[in-house]
């Protein structure tokens, strides 16, 4: 598959860790409109931090992130989460490892949360309809609180309030963590028929046969560093 030329991200010399700890090291990485792009490698080597870095959320960074021509990076040493809200109403949406849920809420109220900028909040209801043709299980869940929902159903929810927004790139990470083979090829499949509308993709995998054939190009990660054609 060839990749349009338009770019949405574009990363340069980016360092980024936590406390004294450097994670990415002078890292370049570009992505262009309509990618899905994979990224691999295990746990440790920068997979989590170069997302949570592109999001605002690592203790200090420096280098250029540019999102949709927008600088997003730059040099800084403290106040992670501070600019978050910021590039997320710039077209972001990052889906962290893990469930990320709260128990006590319904998978609605979930996908609410979801619906963060003012035009997504407005056309919930429909955006709803349109997440969950891509995860039809939970079209008899809403009701339900996500803490009794099954580890497949979780991850669902925690995908699908990602989709609430018309983001320009999607970050998902290790969306397969802790669920059984099955269940991750219909999850990998699900995200395999999100509507790109011009944005792009970057799922964060250790299995590379979950992403083998769905993907533009697949990326290694070790010790902070891509391998690969970025």
């Amino acid at each position: 598959m060839t990749a349009p030329s338009t770019e949405v991200l574009r990363v340069t010399r980016l360092s980024a860790g936590y406390g004294p700890l450097t994670v990415l090291h002078d890292l370049d990485f570009t992505v262009h409109a309509g990618e899905r792009i994979g990224l691999v490698g295990l746990n440790g080597h920068g997979k989590s931090t170069l997302f949570r870095a592109i999001s605002g959320l690592t203790d200090w960074q420096r280098g250029s992130i540019q999102l949709s021509g927008h600088e997003i990076g730059g040099t800084r040493s403290q106040g992670a989460g501070r600019n978050t809200h910021r590039i997320v109403r710039l077209g972001l949406a990052h889906m962290p490892q893990g469930d990320a849920i709260f128990p006590g809420l319904s998978v609605a109220q979930h996908l609410d949360c979801g619906a963060y900028t003012r035009q997504a909040w407005r056309e919930r209801m429909q955006r709803r309809d349109a997440v969950l043709k891509i995860f039809p299980p939970l079209s008899k869940l809403l009701d339900a609180p996500v803490g009794k929902l099954s580890g497949g159903e979780r991850r669902m929810v925690s995908l699908a309030r990602g989709l609430m927004v018309d983001a320009v790139l999607y970050l998902v990470d290790e969306p397969s963590l802790g669920l059984a083979p099955k269940i991750s090829r219909g999850v990998m499949d699900a995200l395999m028929r999100v509507d790109l509308r011009g944005g792009a993709m970057v799922i964060a995998e250790q299995n590379m046969s979950l992403l083998e054939g769905r993907c533009n190009r697949i990326l290694g990660m070790h010790a902070g560093q891509l391998k690969g054609s970025a």
